[in-house]
């Protein structure tokens, strides 16, 4: 199973977030620096990760982004879930009639890793 660079990055900044706990407001460009990511790349990922509504962006010159969540709450299925979305990771392509009983297996294999990654929280990292 393979998830995008995107999820990557997104899993390191709430890991980030949370390991600088008490720091507030990270600024797009020191936190691209620091990721080694392009501002405008991380900028997308950190638009998702506050539709999401695990970050938060206050604007201004003392502004950036920092946790909503309580870091307690925060799980790597959140995170995940922002940036890939709910899709499954795996569809019959198969046309008959059938229930296929390879996806069903496979559905079932990745019920258990979702329950999985929901039970994963940051803050147990650090």
């Amino acid at each position: 199973m393979k998830y995008t660079r995107a999820t990557d990055y997104a899993l390191h900044i709430i890991a980030y977030f949370v390991k600088q706990e008490g720091k507030e407001n990270f600024s797009l460009q020191p936190l691209a620096s620091h990721m080694n990511i392009s501002p405008t790349y991380l900028s997308k990922i950190l638009t998702q990760l506050v539709k999401a509504n695990l970050i938060q962006s206050t604007p201004g010159v003392n502004g950036g982004y920092s946790l909503r969540r309580p870091k307690t709450e925060i799980s790597f299925y959140d995170v995940i879930l922002a940036i890939e979305g709910s899709g499954a990771l795996f569809t019959c392509e198969m046309n008959d009639n059938l229930a296929c009983p390879i996806e069903k297996i496979m559905r079932e294999a990745e019920d258990k890793m979702v329950n999985d990654l929901k039970q994963k929280f940051f803050y147990n990292m650090i």
